[in-house]
C-alpha cells in the first residue's frame, strides 16, 4: 500500500514538471513576438547619391508616415505613426553632403518625429515602403535631392508632404499615388539599357595586327556577338555603330546618353611594341592613369575629340558644380563595381593581364552620368592572341563571360539601390 502511494505521488509530480514546462514554453512563446513587436524602426543609414540622399529606415513591420520641409532652419522632417523608434537612429552619422544632425521626438499620440539638419535646400523626391524581401525586412525609404533656393522654398510645409495617407496628399497630388505604387516602380522589370561601343571606325582603323588585321574590325564583329547574347538575356542593346564608320569620340558619349544608357561598354584591341605581350584588360575612368603604359594608351585614343558635358543651364552654377561632382564621383564607384565583375568572370576563360582592372582617361568613359567601361580584349600585335580573336567561337566565350558580368552588375545594382 505504502509503495503504492509512493508511486502515485510520483505520477503527480511528473505531471506537474510537465505542466510547469509547458506554462514556461508558451511564455517565451508569446514573449518573443512582444519584443519583436516592440522593435519598430530599428536602424537608419543614409547613402550619397547623384545630386542626393537616400535614407533608409530598417523596421520589423509596415507603418504610417509623413514626409515634408520646414525652414529657417531647414529642416527635413519624417513623422511615423504606431511604431517605436530606436534612439539609436540619433547617432547615425553616415558621410552625405545634404542631410547634417538627426534629432528623435515626439508628435502626438501615436507619433515620432525624426528630424534632419539639411546643409543646403532640397526637395523630397520620393518616399515608400518596400515590403520584406531576400534577407530584408520592411524598409522605409526617402529620397532628397538638392535643389534651388527658390525650389525649396516651394515646398516647405505639411501641405506638401508625402504620404502613405491621401488625407497628407497636398500639392502633390500626382506624387501621392506614385508613393503608393513606388515599390513595384522600384523592382520593376524595365529592361536595362546597354551601349556597345566598337572602337575606332571608318578612316580610324586602330591597331593593326600581328597579320594586319585591323583593331575597328575585330571590335565591331565581337560587339555585335556581345549585342545578340544580351538581348537573348532580356537587355536592351544598342551600338554606337553597326557599320564600318568613323564616329568622333565626343558624339560616342552623346549616343550612350540619348539612349538612356544604364551602362556603356567601349570595346577594344590592345597592341604594344613587345609582340610577346598578352591578356584582357579593363579600364574605368581615373585622371592620373594608374601607370605610364596606361596613360600612353589614353593619349592614343582620345586625340580625337574631348567628352560632352551635362545640360545644367537650369541650375545654379554652385548647384551646377555638386552635381557634376557627385556624378563623377558615383559613376566611377558604379563603373569600377562593374570592372569587378567583368574581371571575376573573364578570368574564369582568358588568360588576363597582371592588374586586370587599371585605370585612365580615356574620353569615351567621362559621360558623367553613365557607369562605363573599356575592355581591351587583348594583344593584336600577339601572333596567338591575333588568331584567337579572329575566330568566332573566342569572341562568343569572351561575350558569354561580359554578358555574365553584366547580368551580376545589375543584380547587384538592384539590391544596393536601396540597400
Amino acid at each position: 500500500m505504502r509503495n503504492l502511494w509512493r508511486q502515485m505521488i510520483s505520477i503527480f509530480q511528473k505531471a506537474a514538471r510537465r505542466s510547469l514546462v509547458a506554462v514556461v514554453v508558451c511564455f517565451c512563446m508569446l514573449a518573443v513576438p512582444a519584443q519583436a513587436r516592440a522593435a519598430g524602426i530599428s536602424a537608419m543609414r543614409i547613402g550619397q547619391g547623384v545630386g542626393s540622399v537616400r535614407i533608409v529606415f530598417d523596421a520589423d513591420r509596415k507603418f504610417d508616415y509623413k514626409v515634408f520641409l520646414l525652414s529657417e532652419p531647414r529642416r527635413l522632417v519624417v513623422d511615423v505613426f504606431n511604431v517605436p523608434v530606436s534612439s539609436k537612429i540619433e547617432k547615425t552619422a553616415d558621410k552625405n553632403n545634404l542631410v547634417s544632425k538627426t534629432r528623435l521626438g515626439n508628435t502626438g499620440v501615436n507619433g515620432k518625429r525624426i528630424v534632419f539638419d539639411l546643409q543646403k535646400p532640397a526637395i523630397v523626391k520620393k518616399a515608400f515602403m518596400l515590403a520584406p524581401q531576400s534577407n530584408f525586412g520592411w524598409r522605409f525609404v526617402v529620397d532628397v535631392a538638392i535643389a534651388s533656393e527658390r525650389e525649396f522654398a516651394s515646398k516647405i510645409g505639411n501641405k506638401y508632404a508625402l504620404s502613405n495617407d491621401n488625407s497628407f496628399a497636398g500639392s502633390y497630388s500626382s506624387s501621392s499615388a506614385s508613393t503608393k505604387t513606388s515599390s513595384k516602380a522600384v523592382t520593376n522589370n524595365r529592361k536595362k539599357i546597354v551601349v556597345l561601343d566598337p572602337g575606332h571606325g571608318g578612316k580610324d582603323p586602330g591597331a593593326i595586327g600581328y597579320s594586319g588585321v585591323y583593331e575597328k574590325n575585330i571590335t565591331l564583329a565581337m560587339a555585335k556577338e556581345l549585342k545578340i547574347i544580351l538581348e537573348k538575356e532580356g537587355f536592351k542593346v544598342h551600338l554606337t555603330r553597326s557599320t564600318d564608320i568613323f564616329i568622333p569620340l565626343r558624339d560616342r558619349v552623346k549616343i550612350a546618353r540619348k539612349y538612356n544608357a544604364d551602362l556603356f561598354m567601349s570595346i577594344h584591341a590592345d597592341s604594344a611594341v613587345n609582340r610577346s605581350a598578352t591578356g584582357l584588360s579593363v579600364y574605368t575612368l581615373s585622371e592620373t592613369a594608374s601607370d605610364k603604359e596606361a596613360a600612353a594608351l589614353a593619349e592614343r585614343e582620345n586625340k580625337a575629340d574631348v567628352v560632352a558635358g551635362l545640360n545644367l543651364l537650369e541650375h545654379s552654377k554652385e548647384v551646377s558644380d555638386i552635381l557634376i561632382n557627385l556624378a563623377q564621383r558615383e559613376t566611377m564607384n558604379r563603373s569600377s563595381e562593374f570592372a569587378s565583375f567583368m574581371v571575376q568572370e573573364m578570368r574564369k576563360s582568358v588568360k588576363l593581364r597582371d592588374n586586370t582592372h587599371r585605370f585612365a582617361g580615356f574620353a569615351v568613359l567621362k559621360a558623367p552620368d553613365v557607369p562605363s567601361v573599356l575592355l581591351e580584349l587583348g594583344y593584336l600585335s600577339n601572333r596567338t592572341e591575333e588568331r584567337l580573336l579572329k575566330q568566332k567561337d573566342y569572341r562568343r566565350k569572351l561575350a558569354v563571360s561580359a554578358s555574365k558580368a553584366v547580368e551580376k552588375y545589375f543584380d547587384n545594382m538592384q539590391h544596393a539601390s536601396v540597400f
